[in-house]
Order: C-alpha cells, then sequence, then structure tokens
C-alpha cells in the first residue's frame, strides 16, 4: 500500500527572517481587516505570513487558518509539550490508520437518546436514537432511510427525511 503525501493544511512557518512577529497591540484590527478583504488580499496575507503559496481552498478556510497564524505570530504558538501530546493522543486514537480515521470522521450520528421528530401529511412521527441504531413505534431499525421508507411508503435518504442533512 502506497502511503498519501501528508498535506498540512495548518500555515506551516515560515523563515523567521522572511515573517516578523506581530505586535499584540495590531492583532484585534487585523483580525477584523480578515472579513473585509478580497480574497487576492486574503492569499497576499498568506504568503506573507505564512511564507508558502496559498491552498485554493473557500473563503472561510483562508480566514480562519489567518487569523490562527496571526495570533500564533504574535502571542506564541503551541509548546512543544502541547504538540507532542496532540500528536500521542491522535496515534491513539487511530493509530495512524487513514482507513480508522475516515470511518470515524463518518460518525456524525446523533447521541444516543437524542428524538428526531418529523411530521409528515398531519401526522408527527418520532424516532429515538440508540447506541446501535434507531426505534420508531417500538420497533428498531438499522437506519433511517427504513424509518422513512415505512413511514411514507417511498425511498428517501433517510438522514435528508428528518432534516439531519441538508
Amino acid at each position: 500500500m502506497t502511503k498519501r503525501p501528508n498535506r498540512n493544511l495548518q500555515p506551516t512557518a515560515a523563515p523567521a527572517a522572511a515573517v516578523a512577529s506581530i505586535p499584540p497591540a495590531c492583532v484585534l484590527p487585523r483580525l477584523a481587516a480578515l472579513q473585509t478583504a478580497d480574497i487576492a488580499d486574503l492569499k497576499q496575507q498568506w504568503r506573507e505570513l505564512c511564507g508558502t503559496e496559498p491552498p485554493p481552498y473557500n473563503r472561510k478556510f483562508l480566514e480562519s487558518r489567518l487569523a490562527y497564524r496571526i495570533q500564533e505570530l504574535a502571542y506564541g504558538g503551541l509548546k512543544p509539550e502541547t504538540l507532542a501530546r496532540l500528536e500521542a493522543l491522535g496515534e491513539q486514537l487511530d493509530g495512524g490508520s487513514v482507513v480508522l480515521r475516515r470511518i470515524r470522521a463518518g460518525e456524525d450520528r446523533p447521541i444516543a437518546g437524542t428524538r428526531l421528530v418529523r411530521e409528515w401529511q398531519g401526522v408527527q412521527h418520532t424516532v429515538t436514537v440508540l447506541p446501535d441504531g434507531f426505534e420508531y413505534e417500538g420497533r428498531p431499525y438499522r437506519s433511517l432511510s427504513a424509518i422513512a421508507r415505512a413511514i411514507t411508503g417511498t425511498r428517501w435518504n433517510g438522514w435528508t427525511f428528518f432534516g439531519l442533512k441538508a
């Protein structure tokens, strides 16, 4: 199995000579200015503050990473001990396995005990989220799609039917 290149999405520290520190008094005005800056200005700031070409992501991504970088240059970054601890926790969670990480990323299901309510053709339907599935009208179901099919008589994406996904 070939290993994919690590695409670190955090701004990488530029050489010390290329990026000067930012005075703490300038942080708030610079953060506020990010919201009104055009995308070309955000990309230029990325080049100046990170010392790399900006990634081809959307505006919100650039704003959030630049905001972090501005604060990092003003107040200092994470301590080496904190970085090591985060790295150890990540390894403990998935052992560096990309497959496990992707499986866990898909776990966006509501917390067990959550009640999902949907009105369909004038009738209110309530589903309870279980640790390993769902319950509707006293019966266990493995998927929300099966419940949506039981309610409507047609095939639906259960997450969409119950408003959990746009």
